[in-house]
């Protein structure tokens, strides 16, 4: 575990394993903690280096927002990762990790080697919807900073979107809950109003763009984000989505096993073929995988 300070924001990685690097951001409440079984695997073949965003984790919490938007992130890491000599890497982000890891792709495609994205989104279409939303997750942040964590964590674990990890075993969920109260009150609400989905910029319009392999991930019964996923296939020329029956929003927690077999084959397929293709796959196939 080693501290960076890149654009005078102090990051916080977790590095491990030697050969080509894969970089994993986590999703919002999150911390590099999320990946720690995944990384026992990936280590054995990859260079891997896991970063706590802003306001997550061990890295800083800045009061000023503009630390937490798209654009001051993604400069960020590409710093961080120059820094590093980790360019360029394989990608694999979650939730609002995804969100990032997908921006930076398209705004840094020589730095992306390949992007794995699980429950991930290019944010929203329609100009009306976004503002809608950002004055949601305006909202929301002001009852972090109101509330403070331990409140907010337990309104957060109990969304709908969250109702499949109650198959999770206790242990699971318990060791998951106390690493969402390490988060800041600061942190957590600038990072909803600097890069929630409603203040995110959209992009729709530059998945046909993406030359690099993509593999979509989404559990079968996150319906909204089997949707989106679905979608984003149709646009991304070199991707391939998967589906993941018995599974929900955090495929990673939710179907673990199965999730590490794919991160490794995706990863394993992409650094033999350099990163231009993926192999046996067609623009927008669909594979539904069971346990």
């Amino acid at each position: 575990m080693t501290h960076y300070t890149i654009n005078n924001l102090g990051y916080h990685v977790e590095e491990r394993g030697t050969g080509n690097p894969v970089v994993l951001l986590h999703g919002f409440t999150g911390s590099t903690e999320t990946w720690r079984p995944l990384m026992s695997e990936l280590e054995k073949g990859f260079r891997v280096i896991a970063i706590d965003l802003p306001g997550h984790g061990q890295t800083e919490a800045p009061p000023n927002i503009d630390r937490y938007r798209m654009e001051a992130v993604a400069d960020g890491i590409a710093g961080l990762l120059e820094q590093l000599d980790a360019v360029p890497a394989h990608w694999l982000g979650y939730s609002m990790g995804g969100r990032v890891a997908l921006y930076f792709a398209c705004r840094f495609p020589l730095f992306v080697r390949s992007l794995l994205l699980e429950s991930a989104s290019p944010g929203i279409l329609d100009a009306n919807d976004r503002v809608a939303r950002a004055k949601q997750d305006f909202a929301l942040a002001q009852r972090i900073e109101q509330e403070g964590v331990t409140h907010f964590v337990d309104y957060w674990q109990n969304l709908p979107l969250f109702d499949t990890q109650q198959r999770l075993s206790e242990e699971t969920r318990t060791a998951l809950r106390t690493q969402r109260l390490r988060n800041s009150a600061t942190g957590l609400a600038n990072s909803l109003r600097g890069m929630s989905t409603g203040v995110q910029p959209e992009l729709w319009s530059e998945l046909s763009n993406l030359g690099m392999p993509v593999q979509l991930i989404a559990g079968e019964d996150d319906r909204k984000f089997v949707d989106i996923n679905r979608r984003m296939a149709a646009k991304i020329p070199n991707s391939r989505l998967m589906v993941i029956p018995n599974s929900g929003h955090a495929v990673h927690l939710e179907a673990a096993g199965l999730y590490s077999d794919l991160v490794l084959d995706f990863f394993s397929d992409a650094s033999k073929h350099g990163g231009q293709h993926l192999p046996n796959a067609k623009k927008g196939n669909e594979y539904e995988r069971g346990d």
